[in-house]
């Protein structure tokens, strides 16, 4: 199918075809996150059917990792005339910013990562404090520069400062709330760090989620937020029990099949 005829296609149908239309290594990071929006959103609709309401809802139970390739799926259609309006302006996953982060630092809850989440934390807080001594040099070089007035390399520079220091601020503010998750095979109820596997209740299909904090969710390592719709109906059930998400697509249920921690 070529975007020619893809006027009374369905949203699973678009979707394959984008996923066909871009390169091999981008289509292996989003092909789950577009395949997770289109089914919430119902595989079977028509694009022309979406309405900005539907965007917007959807895009804030995601991640903002998460965000770019819907904006992108949802620019496909708009340029392929299948949607009435530019859906993808709609598509705002919430976010804290640096500045909201740094001042709820001290009021905020303790944060629970895996061990994995919190190496990958340490890491990115020292790669980033190593960044700085060089782009002081680049402010040096560019204030060298007497003209102000127009000097881009200069405002550059101090913008990639400051971005660096409030991302270092956001991140030693995270770790010092931090706590990794006990390893406990014994568990039965579902919560944060649990390994749950599910069963579609309609398709019998079967999911594996590692449940973790919004920091650290990644769907295409399996990591779901427990902010997440499916992540909050999980928490507190037991092996055996079915819980369901409603969307606009209707409501899916899945049966926990199997609970334990790593």
């Amino acid at each position: 199918m070529r975007e020619s005829s893809l006027q009374d296609a369905t949203l699973a149908e678009v979707a394959a075809e984008f996923l066909s239309y871009i390169s091999p290594g981008r289509r292996d990071e989003v092909q789950a996150e577009v395949y997770k929006c289109v089914r919430w959103l119902g595989l079977q609709r028509k694009p022309k059917e979406l309405r900005p309401s539907d965007i917007a809802s959807y895009a804030e139970q995601i991640v903002p990792s998460e965000g770019k390739a819907l904006k992108d799926f949802l620019s496909y259609m708009r340029k392929n005339e299948l949607t009435l309006v530019n859906l993808a302006a709609h598509a705002r996953p919430k976010k804290t910013t640096l500045k909201t982060s740094a001042l709820n630092a001290g009021t905020q809850e303790e944060v629970t990562f895996t061990e994995e989440g919190y190496d990958r934390i340490k890491n990115e807080l020292s790669l980033l404090e190593a960044q700085i001594p060089g782009v002081i040099k680049e402010i040096q070089k560019a204030a060298a520069d007497k003209d102000f007035r127009e000097n881009a390399p200069l405002d550059a520079a101090r913008e990639e400062k400051a971005r660096l220091e409030g991302r270092i601020l956001e991140l030693k503010a995270i770790l010092k709330r931090a706590k990794t998750i006990n390893g406990n095979s014994g568990t039965t109820i579902v919560e944060l760090g649990s390994t749950v596997q599910l069963s579609d209740a309609s398709s019998g299909r079967e999911f594996v989620y590692l449940l973790v904090d919004s920091r650290e969710a990644d769907i295409r390592q399996g990591k779901l937020s427990v902010a997440s719709p499916l992540g909050k109906v999980l928490l507190g059930n037991k092996k055996g029990q079915t819980v369901s998400v409603d969307a606009p697509a209707g409501a899916f249920s899945y049966c926990i099949e199997d609970v334990y921690r790593a």
